[in-house]
Parts: C-alpha cells; structure tokens; sequence
C-alpha cells in the first residue's frame, strides 16, 4: 500500500529527495514540503482511489505515512500491522 501511496502523493512533493527515502515516519508537511491545500488534495485522491470517506478528525491525523495507512486500513475494515513491529 506505500507504493499506491506514493503514486497519490508524487504530484505533490517539492523535496523529490525525500520523497525518494519515504518511509512510514515520513512527515507529509515537515519532510516532503507538501503545504496544508495540496495535503487536502491527496486526502482527496485516497477516498478516490480507495472508495472511502475521511472524516475531517482522521483528516488531522493524517501528517505522516504512517498515519495515513492506518486511517485507510481503518476505513476499509483492515488492521494495519506496521512492517516494523
């Protein structure tokens, strides 16, 4: 699911080495210089590319790759078991 994530994200990014290291502690705002509209943007093709709804409280909580593969997986009745656990 990382990699459809960065398909999604891709068009967003303005620091492409970053983007090149993204991993599951990668910060959207902080690591990846994606600003607050474009990160609405990619919440916007996540409910389109998966079929799902985010409420604005999961929205918020969506800053990192991590969070944004739980707040998916919860939305499609998953569980997300982190590759680093």
């Amino acid at each position: 699911m990382i990699a459809e994530l960065k398909t999604i994200i891709k068009p967003y990014v303005q620091d492409q080495e970053a983007f090149g290291n993204l991993d599951e502690d990668t910060d959207f705002i902080n690591d990846l210089k994606v600003n607050s509209a474009n990160l609405v943007d990619i919440i916007l093709d996540i409910e389109d590319k998966y079929d799902i709804e985010i409420d604005n409280e999961s929205m918020e909580k969506m800053l990192t790759v991590r969070a944004a593969l739980e707040v998916v997986n919860k939305k499609l009745g998953h569980s997300y078991d982190s590759p680093q656990e």
